[in-house]
C-alpha cells in the first residue's frame, strides 16, 4: 500500500519528482568530494614537509630540553647515520590588527639553515632569512655541550623557608671484580662568611672490608658554578669531552690516606635527563644521571695498596635541591648493555603530601631510553634488627612493560643523619649492595636475569 502510494505521489508530478531527485543526487555527490578533499587536507596538513621538512616529526613539551633530544637521544649509535639534521621549531597564536579589525594568525620560528637542509619550501627561497646568533647555538651544540649543561650547578633559589638546607652533589659508584666504591663530591649552603661548605667523601668496599675517607672545605660560589669540573682540596672532578676524570686524595682513620685517578665514559644516549619535584614555599628537588652505565677505569691507591677498576662499570648521578626532611628510595643495576634506575623521593610534609609523590622506573638500552612509568610500587623489608633486608619493586605501563625488581641486601653502609639539616630528622642512611632478580618484559622483549646493584633508603632510629 505505501509503495503504490509513493508511485502515484511520483507520477502525478514528474517535473518535482525529477528536480528532487537530481538535488539529492547533487547533495550527495558533493558530500562524497567534501569528505574526499577534506581526508586530502589533513593528510597534507599532517606532512613534514609543510612543516619543515624531514620525515619525522616530534612534538615535545616546554618543559622538556630539546637541546637534550637533539644532541642527546637522537645520537646514539642506531640513529646517527639516519640523522641529515634536526631543526627546532615553536609554533604560536597571534594576532594582526589591520584597520582596527584583530585577525587571528598562525606564526612558526625555526633554524633558517636547518629549515633549508630539510627541503622546506617557505625557507627555500628567501635568502634574507639567516642564522642569528642564538639559532647557532643550536646548529653548533654537541652531546658534549648538552651533558655539560645538565650536569652544571644551580643558584640556590631565594626562599627563607629552605634555604639552609640547600645542597646540590656530583654522585659516582662503580664496580670491578670484588671492589665497589661510593663516590660524593658536595657543596652546601652558604656558611656565615659568605662562602659555601663543601666536602668530599669515598667509600670504598673490597671483599667486605668497609674503609671511608673524608675531606671537609668551603669554596666560594663562584668556584661552585663551575661545575662538574669541581677542586675541593687535593681531590677535583673534570669533565674532558664525554670522560668524566676523577683524582682523588683524600685522608682516612689511622693517618691512613688514599690517592688515585678514575675516569667514567659517558654516552650520548644514555642517561637520564633533569627532572625536578616542586612544593609549597618554593620547595624543589632536582636530579639527573648523565651516566646510567659507563665504562671505568683508573686505580686507587690505599697506603701502598693497589685496587684497579680497569675495565669496571660506573655510574653518575647529580642531585640539587633543599634536603631537611627528605628522604628517598633509589636503586639501580647494569646487565650486558640494559640499565634499570628505579627512584621514589618523599619531601618534608610542610612541601608536599609523600603520599602523593609517585616513584618511577627507567630503563636505558644500548641506543638510548626504551621505557619508563610512575606506576611504581616499592615494597621494603626490615631484618630482626629492623634494617633493610630486601626489596620489591613493581612496575607497569599498560600492556607494553611490566617489570618485577627483586634486590636481596649483602651489606650496608649506614650513615647516622639525624641532626642534619641536609637530610631527614632522626633517619638513618643506607647505602646497600646485593644482588637483583629481574623479570618481566618490554614489549616483545623478556627480561630475565640476576645482577649485582646498588640501592639506597632510610630507617627510623
Amino acid at each position: 500500500m505505501i509503495g503504490r502510494l509513493a508511485i502515484r505521489s511520483l507520477t502525478a508530478h514528474p517535473v518535482r519528482s525529477a528536480v528532487l531527485a537530481a538535488g539529492f543526487g547533487v547533495g550527495v555527490a558533493v558530500m562524497a568530494i567534501l569528505l574526499g578533499v577534506a581526508e586530502i587536507i589533513l593528510e597534507q596538513s599532517r606532512a613534514p614537509a609543510l612543516i619543515g621538512g624531514g620525515d619525522v616529526l616530534i612534538r615535545l613539551a616546554p618543559e622538556v630540553p630539546g637541546r637534550l633530544v637533539m644532541s642527546g637521544a637522537l645520537q646514539n649509535d642506531s640513529l646517527r647515520s639516519q640523522i641529515e639534521t634536526a631543526s627546532p621549531s615553536h609554533t604560536a597564536a597571534l594576532s594582526m590588527i589591520h584597520h582596527g579589525r584583530e585577525i587571528p594568525v598562525d606564526a612558526r620560528g625555526g633554524i633558517p639553515s636547518l629549515e633549508r637542509r630539510v627541503g622546506d619550501p617557505e625557507t627555500a627561497s628567501v635568502s634574507a632569512w639567516q642564522d642569528t646568533e642564538e639559532d647557532i647555538t643550536w646548529t653548533q651544540d654537541t652531546p658534549e655541550e648538552v651533558l655539560r649543561h645538565i650536569d652544571r650547578f644551580h643558584s640556590i633559589p631565594d626562599t627563607p623557608a629552605w634555604s639552609d638546607s640547600w645542597a646540590e652533589w656530583l654522585y659516582f659508584n662503580g664496580r670491578a671484580g670484588d671492589a665497589r666504591f661510593y663516590l660524593t663530591f658536595l657543596v652546601g649552603p652558604a656558611t656565615d662568611d659568605g662562602r659555601r661548605s663543601a666536602g668530599v667523601r669515598l667509600q670504598l668496599n673490597r671483599g667486605g672490608l668497609l674503609e671511608t675517607f673524608a675531606e671537609s672545605h668551603t669554596i666560594t660560589n663562584a668556584e661552585a658554578m663551575l661545575a662538574p669540573d669541581l677542586t675541593l682540596g687535593a681531590s677535583s672532578v673534570r669533565l674532558v669531552g664525554m670522560q668524566y676524570r676523577v683524582h682523588l686524595d683524600l685522608p682516612g682513620q689511622g693517618g691512613r690516606r688514599v690517592r688515585g685517578d678514575l675516569t667514567i665514559e659517558a654516552s650520548a644516549g644514555r642517561l637520564v635527563p633533569p627532572l625536578e619535584i616542586t612544593g609549597a614555599r618554593g620547595w624543589l628537588s632536582g636530579y639527573v644521571v648523565p651516566v646510567m652505565s659507563g665504562q671505568l677505569d683508573g686505580m686507587l691507591d690505599v697506603d701502598g695498596d693497589i685496587v684497579s677498576f680497569a675495565e669496571g662499570s660506573g655510574y653518575h648521578d647529580h642531585n640539587w635541591g633543599f634536603w631537611e626532611g627528605v628522604s628517598w628510595q633509589w636503586g639501580q643495576v647494569q646487565h650486558g648493555d640494559l640499565s634499570i634506575l628505579f627512584g621514589r623521593v618523599f619531601p618534608p610534609s610542610e612541601a608536599a603530601d609523600p603520599d602523593r609523590v609517585p616513584g618511577f622506573v627507567g630503563v636505558v638500552g644500548p641506543d638510548g631510553p626504551l621505557t619508563y612509568t610512575d606506576n611504581v610500587t616499592i615494597t621494603e623489608t626490615n631484618d630482626a634488627r629492623g634494617q633493610p633486608r630486601s626489596l620489591v619493586v613493581t612496575a607497569r605501563r599498560g600492556l607494553d612493560f611490566e617489570i618485577e625488581i627483586a634486590f636481596d641486601v649483602e651489606s650496608a653502609i649506614t650513615t647516622e643523619a639525624g641532626g642534619s639539616r641536609l637530610l631527614a630528622d632522626s633517619l638513618d642512611f643506607f647505602q646497600l649492595n646485593g644482588t637483583y632478580s629481574v623479570m618481566g618484559h618490554i614489549g616483545d622483549q623478556t627480561l630475565a636475569f640476576t645482577a649485582p646493584g646498588s640501592a639506597e633508603t632510610f630507617r627510623g632510629r
